[in-house]
């Protein structure tokens, strides 16, 4: 795509000019120059391109104002029209919520009074074209055609920052619309005021994937407001305020003086007078807001250093990078409080609690990631998810604004909270994690109650029920393992146990994984392991038995035993990428993407298999595999992801893989040997240390380990352990176009 390169190269230079300003001359340590935050909002990715902060609890982004699954975060690349800029955006998740407090400059009175069945009516919509439209981390500007008003945004950890700008004795205008509402959200209650001259607060609650989202906001333009038009559900109200399911406001600005006009908008789960104190102070200057969050951006993505010759690889894995430093986002206010799902007003003490908690997707690689990057913020997402379960008395499986959105299968909490005290991060009650994590095993719901009675869900009870099975037993691993390091011995033996639920449903004969029935004996016919049927009437989730069979992360040795041994193992699993790539069904789902043979990169069960190969004495056929993934599921170009970005998870996917590494079993403590794509990785980690990968001589061609040594010492072995990284030192690794089939057998 010409016209995202063309803007790829005028973002880094105005980033170069902006270094020159703060005196920043080292350009090679200015990792936001290669960031791309375009990569994404093409295809299935379903990124957004606005400002956010890392883990910022405001993502000021344009909404295109059209409900469909492309338009999961608001904006496509596909798109030429824009609605407005609201507030809450999703990164890459498949389905659409958020999209809050919508503000659009105009030029001209209009009439809110109209209904607008789709976007094609809103009076306020213009045209835009990507050549006048830039992204950079932190910052978001587009031009507006029709009524000709450059917008810029950038944001704070818990402000957004608008500047508009008119042509020369334009009316200065600004619409605000609470009833705006794309994909799953839908407005239930609204109201908004004018405080004073310069400032508006006011509230929307709404239902959609979140039932029970409750946004406050404040905002204080640059101006006075020299006039007003306020409705309420599409009529005119007079006064300063409005209530009703649908509220909404046009402001006037004299325009005189300056074609400038600027506003700063704060939001709250809480209160207005919450987003008040959330809202920065005064003296806080747009220019210099969107310096700050370059230069926190700049901080967060230099915790890890690459070194290559090839830009691109470059701009792939910063953007990655920051990908997986979007979510999950802050929620709790600057004094700590926050809404719960029951309404109830907690605060959080010592930490922030965060939300957004795509766990299904994130426990595999991107929660792992933030273990290195960021173990402090990592206890505050435990401790956020243990004030959840003090609403339910159950762990959260997708949060989304503090709601329970039980979308997707297990409780994926568990590896995350375990994958963080077995490294050592202990900001937390460990003894009340335990309890958390023992308690939502042991409950009935979700198809618990069939687990405990079968030891494994019988395909004619509960949809989806291999899947949710596989799942249920790592769940189970992850508690004994918690449990055996608490000295929990009884507990320790129990769960073990039933992290082998895989074994009832794996069938030796054909080499997959099966829905049973409850009969413990008769298989799920007919079968068909390329047969999808989304999310009704399967055995699988999101996938078909190709892409399920294979998700035994905790006891991968036992795993291929059960098939007869490395050569059967091996055959079968090179067949899952080779195999023709068709999926059979007429309710194929659309989160089978990336295809290399039935192997879906763009769906997140796929995404451990390739590392599998290690385990059964064939290292080299991981790193053939992972390169072959790492050069054809990701590029340069919108749609660079191969499926949903799922809120980090895809492009932690990379950011691992790409030096070398992944974490297969996401709560073992240790990372799978992969095949670095980078001359050297650097980690700079929180305890000052720093830990090096070098491939010395790899290429394009040059992907296989010859031979490796850590810190100077040969190293033989396909797995690396989290405490051996935080010692510090240098893997080095030497590459070649041929494999050493004896490198990394013991």
């Amino acid at each position: 795509m010409k016209k995202i390169t063309l803007l790829s190269l005028t973002v880094i230079f105005i980033a170069s000019c902006k270094i020159k300003v703060d005196k920043n001359t080292d350009h090679k340590n200015f990792a936001t120059n290669y960031v791309d935050p375009f990569i994404g909002t093409g295809g299935h990715g379903h990124t957004y391109p606005g400002a956010t902060v890392p883990f910022g609890m405001l993502q000021v982004s344009p909404d295109n104002g059209i409900s469909s699954w492309d338009w999961c975060s608001g904006y496509h690349y596909s798109d030429s029209i824009v609605s407005g800029f609201s507030h809450l955006h999703l990164s890459g998740t498949g389905i659409g919520d958020l999209a809050d407090i919508l503000f659009m400059p105009t030029n001209k009175k209009l009439d809110l009074t109209a209904k607008a069945a789709s976007r094609d009516f809103l009076p306020y919509k213009s045209k835009y074209n990507h050549v006048n439209e830039k992204a950079t981390p932190g910052s978001y500007q587009v031009f507006l055609e029709d009524p000709k008003i450059n917008v810029e945004l950038t944001s704070t950890q818990r402000t957004a920052y608008h500047k508009y700008t008119y042509n020369n004795n334009d009316v200065q205008s600004v619409v605000v619309d609470l009833g705006f509402a794309i994909n799953w959200d839908k407005e239930l209650k609204t109201s908004i005021k004018i405080e004073d001259a310069n400032t508006i607060s006011g509230y929307r609650y709404s239902t959609g994937w979140a039932k029970n989202q409750k946004v406050f906001f404040v905002a204080k333009f640059s101006k006075p407001i020299t006039e007003s038009i306020i409705t309420a559900d599409k009529k005119v109200v007079s006064g300063k305020s409005a209530e009703g399911e649908n509220t909404a406001l046009q402001l006037f600005f004299d325009s005189k003086n300056s074609k400038e006009l600027r506003v700063k908008v704060a939001l709250s789960s809480v209160s207005v007078e919450n987003a008040k104190g959330n809202l920065d102070a005064e003296s806080q200057s747009f220019e210099k807001t969107k310096a700050d969050a370059t230069l926190e951006w700049n901080k967060a993505l230099s915790k890890i250093t690459v070194e290559t010759p090839i830009d691109s690889l470059k701009t792939i894995f910063y953007t990655a990078l920051y990908h997986a430093q979007v979510a999950p986002v802050t929620y709790s206010d600057k004094n700590g409080q926050f809404r719960r799902e029951d309404d109830k007003i907690i605060t959080a003490k010592d930490y922030t609690a965060y939300s957004t908690l795509s766990l299904w997707d994130t426990f595999r690689a991107e929660n792992p990631l933030l273990t290195i990057l960021e173990p402090t913020k990592v206890s505050d997402l435990v401790n956020s998810m243990l004030a959840y379960y003090e609403t339910k008395k159950i762990l959260p499986v997708w949060t989304l604004y503090a709601n329970e959105t039980n979308t997707m299968t297990g409780y994926h909490s568990i590896p995350v909270i375990v994958d963080a005290y077995m490294k050592g991060i202990k900001g937390f009650d460990a003894e009340k994690a335990f309890e958390a994590m023992k308690a939502t095993m042991m409950q009935d719901e979700r198809g618990l109650n069939f687990y405990k009675k079968y030891g494994y869900i019988p395909y004619n009870l509960l949809d989806e029920s291999v899947t949710i099975t596989l799942e249920y037993a790592y769940d189970d691993w992850c508690v004994a393992q918690m449990a055996k390091a608490l000295g929990k011995t009884a507990d320790y033996e129990f769960f073990s146990k039933r992290a082998k639920a895989y074994e009832y449903l794996f069938d030796a004969k054909s080499g997959f994984m099966r829905g049973k029935s409850e009969d413990g004996k008769s298989w799920n016919e007919p079968f068909d392991p390329k047969h999808s049927n989304h999310r009704e009437h399967t055995d699988y989730t999101e996938g078909n038995a190709w892409q399920h069979s294979w998700f035994v992360p905790h006891n991968v040795d036992n795993f291929i035993s059960l098939h007869g041994g490395n050569d059967i193992f091996t055959k079968r699993l090179e067949q899952l990428f080779t195999e023709s790539s068709e999926i059979t069904g007429n309710n194929v789902s659309a989160d089978i993407s990336g295809l290399i043979g039935q192997y879906a990169h763009g769906n997140e069960p796929s995404h451990h298999i390739a590392y599998m190969f290690n385990h059964a004495k064939q290292p080299w056929r991981t790193q053939y595999w992972v390169r072959h993934i790492l050069d054809t599921q990701y590029n340069t170009t919108a749609n660079g992801l191969s499926g949903n970005e799922d809120c980090g998870q895809m492009s932690a996917w990379y950011v691992f893989s790409s030096m070398g590494l992944y974490p297969m079993n996401p709560a073992s403590g240790e990372y799978e040997i992969g095949s670095p794509i980078f001359e050297k990785s650097t980690l700079n980690l929180p305890n000052g240390k720093t830990f090096v990968i070098e491939a010395e001589n790899v290429s394009k061609q040059n992907f296989y380990i010859q031979s490796a040594t850590l810190n100077g010492k040969a190293f033989n072995k396909t797995a690396i352990s989290h405490q051996e990284m935080l010692n510090g030192g240098v893997l080095h690794f030497v590459m070649g176009a041929q494999p050493n089939k004896n490198w990394g057998l013991n």
